[in-house]
């Protein structure tokens, strides 16, 4: 198996080497090759693997649990102070992603104790909380005076690195920067903030129980705490909840003209921008009596409705009306009426939209194929929203011909 070392000599120079060992191989064996790469004596070399220190020299890296492809942290002694042999039992788990975050309670550990106007709800607690950046004795309280160490540590854990770049994305950068000053101002700019914020709390709950103003602050304080340990067990539980989620297109034609629809069943009537209207040579058909103001969380112009087309899925020819809209970003958009008259049904677990007159299948596009104005960028799932509550309030602008346009 391939170990990948990364080395941090006594001086702080840092050097990362491979090593194609045995799982069986014994950790004083592993030592020699080591002291080889790196140049460090073997009686000086300390190997961390999952934060955790290797000490037994007869036990084998794959008792340890070291398999291909993982990282160890190499040490000279000298770069770190004495610590007990592995992790014990009381011995937190060092977590640098949460506590971090100046301005935000992540900690997960409290403190149960009653307030005179607040005997139901949980306090926060105002010691620092488990991690590296809160200085909380945890049996390294000693290597904290070092950022390469806290910086290799992190380095070498797939882990807590991508909990770092979710949770503290400023010290992330700072750590992939690849400077180790850099890193260290971030680390400790973010260690003073929050030593500032936990005096702060600390002097709130030492305030006058009578202050409405400090009952207000400490009853928003807990509101804020029970929102962190939320978030907190919803990553952990349901990490998939924070990706975002690519909305359904699919593949047609309309009049010849290949186009991507976007299905949403949330919308009344299907809908189609002008532009793409003008491109499939259909704004001849255009009824400009049922022109009017369609309004959501915007408003746009309706120019009118072509009442018979045929949209192309597969092999099937459907027969379909549209709304025009003057100002559309997406071509066009099949709404509810469109999937009722066809009993559709959205099948998310093949992926696929069946036609139920027809029985044909088509499957909704992967992310890379839709178009541009569908990406998971910044504002792009906030404009199709918008589009979609502009598309289900057509029927409130629009009554028919003779009507009244509001």
């Amino acid at each position: 198996m391939l170990i990948t070392v990364y080395c941090v000599r006594r001086d702080l120079t840092e050097v990362t080497f491979s090593l194609q060992v045995s799982p069986d191989f014994e950790l004083c064996n592993f030592r020699v090759l080591c002291e080889l790469e790196s140049g460090v004596p073997a009686e000086e070399i300390q190997i961390i693997h999952m934060e955790q220190l290797l000490t037994d020299d007869h036990c084998s890296l794959g008792t340890y649990g070291l398999k291909d492809g993982d990282m160890v942290v190499l040490l000279q002694k000298d770069n770190v102070g004495p610590r007990a042999p592995g992790r014990t039992p009381h011995q937190p788990r060092t977590d640098l992603t949460g506590s971090a975050m100046p301005g935000t309670s992540s900690s997960r550990h409290h403190h149960h104790h009653q307030h005179p106007y607040h005997h139901k709800q949980r306090l926060p607690s105002t010691q620092p909380a488990h991690g590296l950046a809160s200085g909380e004795n945890t049996g390294y309280t000693q290597d904290l005076d070092s950022p390469a160490l806290i910086r290799s540590m992190l380095l070498s854990n797939p882990h807590d690195l991508s909990l770092l770049k979710e949770r503290n994305p400023a010290l992330a950068d700072a750590l992939l920067s690849g400077n180790l000053e850099t890193f260290s101002q971030v680390l400790m700019e973010q260690q003073r903030e929050r030593a500032l914020r936990e005096q702060e709390i600390f002097h709130l709950y030492s305030s006058d129980p009578f202050d409405q103003e400090a009952q207000a602050r400490i009853e928003e304080e807990i509101r804020q705490q029970n929102i962190e340990e939320n978030m907190n067990i919803a990553m952990e539980e349901a990490p998939e909840s924070f990706g975002q989620v690519a909305m359904l297109y699919i593949n047609c034609k309309v009049n010849g003209h290949p186009l991507k629809a976007f299905v949403d069943s949330g919308a009344q009537m299907t809908i189609m921008s002008q532009a793409c209207a003008e491109r499939c040579n259909i704004m001849r058909l255009v009824d400009r009596r049922w022109s009017g103001v369609a309004k959501g969380v915007g408003t746009q112009r309706i120019v009118g409705r072509v009442h018979l087309a045929q949209i192309q899925i597969e092999g099937d020819f459907l027969q379909c009306s549209f709304s025009i809209l003057e100002e559309q970003p997406m071509d066009i958009l099949l709404g509810l009426d469109m999937l009722r008259r066809h009993q559709c049904s959205i099948d998310l677990k093949k992926n696929v939209l069946v036609i139920g007159t027809t029985g044909t299948q088509t499957h909704f596009l992967p992310e890379g194929e839709l178009p541009l104005c569908a990406r998971l960028v910044s504002g792009a799932v906030q404009e199709e929203a918008s589009d979609k509550d502009v598309a289900g309030n057509i029927k409130h602008a629009v009554k028919g011909p003779g009507r009244k346009k509001h």
